[in-house]
């Protein structure tokens, strides 16, 4: 009997690979493993809806679902150790999977701040369960705290704001989102949560927490100043789930390049056999550099190449275009293309709450980002495909 196709990661890329492989005609062996207990979910509305109570269930599948697609669904179960030459990996309650077709799907897991210490009232964002605790801590706080204002971080301080609590945001960069979007768009994202009355403060991180009968009361910053919570989350960032497999000789990407499983335009490793999707893939990109791409719209890309390409169909050539949103308030931002911290950045429009920005590199359009300007947004995605396809390195 030929061995199955192992999914390992029963996020939305792990699910979508498993969709698009049956619905691509494959009908073999197919089993999704997750280390959680749920039935797969959606995250974009953990930080949103879900956490201001607005909606119960985020799952993206019923169990019935599974069954019909002839997909074997493994829950509670974390990989631990993978075999490339015996095809086989080792999960932690002790056993053995062989497979035929190995594709990593773990996902991503929060980074915590070192030295901070356990208390009730502070979180991180990653898990159902954890969106559900700080849910619970949301219905009786008047203060919260929030250290990182990346689309996670903001995204939160504005949910927690709709509930009436004040909000204190801070982050080391010069503005919010400066990583992703650079400082002259992260303004006018931090203008808006000013507007809001979130307290944002820009240039400083945090420095220890403020426990009482185990806790937490508030915070001192790096610069001093203190601070009242009884709810605080840490948002600084996510790394990829890949220790388990340390000594696979599977190639990661090194930590300082954003880690991640290393791996060709369709998501092929150098490991015969072995493909990774999702958050926790470092595929090669136009410009030939590796980069994890994490926005929801490129698990469900991803899912579709790899899935071609696993099957030996032809994978179309067309330059592909990063999309991500965010909802703030009343704004959905968005942003196409690949933004960077070097590119020339214009603002087109600007009303003082909706804005439209362009990002230049070397006078080629490179991103667009926009906050309640979605037609503005989305019509520039042929240009910036045209861009991309011709500043694509010669293979």
């Amino acid at each position: 009997m030929t061995a199955p196709i192992v999914i390992i990661g029963a996020g939305l890329a792990g699910l979508r690979t498993a969709e698009e492989l049956r619905r691509a005609g494959y009908e073999g062996g197919l089993i999704l493993v997750g280390d959680e207990q749920r039935l797969p979910y959606d995250r974009p509305p953990l930080s949103k809806q879900f956490v201001r109570g607005e909606t119960e269930d985020t799952t993206l599948r019923p169990a019935e679902f599974f069954a019909e697609k002839n997909i074997e669904l493994r829950l509670g179960l974390a990989a631990t150790g993978v075999d490339t030459a015996a095809r086989t990996v080792t999960f932690d309650d002790g056993s053995v999977l062989e497979y035929g077709q190995l594709i990593i799907a773990t996902g991503l897991r929060p980074k915590r701040i070192p030295g901070l210490p356990e208390a009730a009232g502070v979180h991180v964002l990653r898990r159902h369960e954890d969106a559900a605790a700080l849910r619970d801590g949301l219905a009786t706080a008047r203060r919260a705290l929030v250290v990182g204002a990346g689309f996670i971080g903001c995204e939160l301080a504005a949910s927690f704001r709709s509930r009436g609590v004040d909000v204190v945001l801070v982050e080391p960069q010069p503005t919010p989102l400066a990583a992703a979007l650079g400082e002259t768009v992260g303004r006018l994202v931090g203008r808006m949560h000013r507007d809001e009355g979130v307290d944002l403060r820009c240039g400083v991180g945090l420095s220890s927490l403020q426990v009482e009968d185990g806790a937490v009361t508030g915070a001192t910053l790096a610069d001093g100043c203190t601070v009242a919570a009884d709810l605080v989350v840490i948002g600084v960032g996510s790394a990829p789930i890949t220790e388990w497999l340390a000594g696979s000789g599977i190639p990661l990407a090194e930590p300082q390049a954003g880690g991640g499983v290393l791996a060709d335009e369709v998501g092929r490793t150098s490991v015969e056999g072995v493909w990774a999707v999702g958050d926790v893939a470092a595929w090669r990109h136009d410009n030939g550099r590796h980069k994890r791409v994490e926005h929801w719209t490129n698990a469900g890309e991803q899912a579709r190449l790899l899935t071609t390409a696993l099957l030996g169909g032809d994978v179309p050539a067309a330059a592909r275009v990063p999309y991500v949103w965010s909802d703030q308030y009343d704004l959905k931002i968005q942003v196409l293309g690949t933004p960077a911290g070097a590119d020339e950045i214009r603002v087109i429009e600007d009303d003082g709450r909706k804005f439209l920005a362009h990002y230049f590199d070397g006078g080629v359009l490179t991103a667009v980002v926009g906050g309640g300007r979605t037609a503005q947004v989305m019509k520039m995605r042929a240009e910036l495909a045209a861009n991309a396809r011709s500043a694509a390195p010669l293979s």
